[in-house]
């Protein structure tokens, strides 16, 4: 079988690589340039030399492929989109569904690809010729949650290596290959910023309005820089810790006008930041919509958090109403929740639009 990998430099996928081929497979690597600007840590030049050297060591073939438009058009500008209005995207997600699994795929398939695969934490399963998403087995790196946006046709085609293997093993293996990349910093947040300043990259693109930052009374406690570098819950780069008055707790960002270009702040863990229930849209649904309207599962509202267990009532095709079991701080509009059983099968996930308390007040 030819499986064609997406191999991006890291430690994860490059072992992916080693087992696929290991296991019997034609293996071919194809690396993505999906960003062109040279600044910042994630350097296409630096990346595919480590591809070079990786795919060198185990002996498989390897490409390049430019997606940066690609990239731009469908994600970047969308990621931009939703900073204008005032939201937190998550562009990982949707980079996912529209660049790895997108035209990845395709110029896979033209490679004569009977499969692709990735270095994802994540489990495909089959049944009755449906396609099933979960959690992998290292629960600690599992990444269903950036995947749940695909589709049945792309994950009809992916397989993913390391769902049986925990992290340990694979910098493990890696050491036993004398892989170049074996103790390389796994990569946080997006790529295309790296370890650049968030609000200098965000600056160049989007014009900047500065405004004014108030307490819940309406009292001026300072200036922001624009909206669009706040989000809900917010703590640290406010620069109005200094105060005398108020209670000596910290501030923390409750909600932004955007009409009015105020960004409104509290001390101390205020109510206000809680919410009961959300409404999320552009629902992707694995395998398909559920028979049920209404059901119980667990979801994720950000990645790193622990599942929470909640009530889904289902609205239409693709918007949702997520009633939680426990109140929930600081529900971010941008992001996305993910629902899963107790098994760990994702069902799917969608944007987060808004969130409600009980008495169907709005808090983001």
């Amino acid at each position: 079988m030819r499986v064609v990998v997406g191999i991006s430099g890291g430690v994860d996928s490059s072992v992916a690589s080693y087992l696929l081929k290991e296991q019997g497979h034609d293996v071919i690597g194809l690396f993505m340039i999906n960003w062109n600007e040279k600044d910042g840590q994630c350097t296409a030049e630096e990346d595919y030399e480590d591809v070079k050297r990786v795919c060198d060591k185990i002996g498989i073939p390897y490409f390049s492929v430019n997606y940066s438009k690609e990239y731009y058009d469908r994600v970047f500008q969308y990621f931009l989109d939703e900073y204008a209005k005032g939201r937190t995207p998550n562009p990982d997600v949707l980079c996912n569904r529209e660049i790895k699994f997108g035209p990845f795929l395709e110029q896979a398939l033209k490679l004569g690809a009977d499969k692709i695969a990735t270095g994802h934490y994540a489990k495909k399963i089959e049944k009755d010729g449906k396609f099933y998403l979960a959690k992998a087995l290292d629960l600690n790196k599992d990444q269903s949650y950036f995947l749940c946006q695909l589709s049945q046709e792309q994950l009809k085609y992916v397989v993913f290596p390391l769902e049986d293997i925990d992290k340990p093993k694979v910098r493990e293996i890696a050491h036993k290959l004398d892989l170049v990349n074996s103790d390389k910093k796994d990569s946080t947040g997006i790529c295309f910023i790296g370890e650049r300043n968030f609000k200098n990259f965000l600056k160049s693109y989007l014009p900047a309005k500065e405004g004014l930052i108030k307490d819940l009374q309406g009292n001026v406690v300072g200036k922001h820089d624009g909206l669009m570098y706040y989000t809900l819950g917010q703590r640290r780069g406010l620069n109005i810790g200094g105060k005398k008055d108020g209670n000596g707790q910290r501030w923390f960002v409750i909600k932004k006008d955007l009409e009015n270009n105020i960004l409104y702040v509290s001390q101390g863990e205020d109510d206000l930041l809680y919410s009961d229930y959300l409404l999320a849209e552009n629902m992707n649904w694995i395998p398909e919509r559920p028979k049920q309207n209404q059901f119980s599962c667990f979801a994720k509202f950000r990645y790193r958090q622990p599942d929470q267990e909640v009530t889904v009532t289902v609205l239409d095709d693709d918007k949702i109403r997520v009633d939680f079991k426990e109140r929930q701080r600081a529900i971010t509009p941008g992001q996305f929740v993910v629902l899963y059983d107790e098994n760990g099968i994702c069902y799917g996930g969608g944007i987060i639009d808004k969130s409600f308390d009980k008495n169907g007040n709005q808090i983001s």
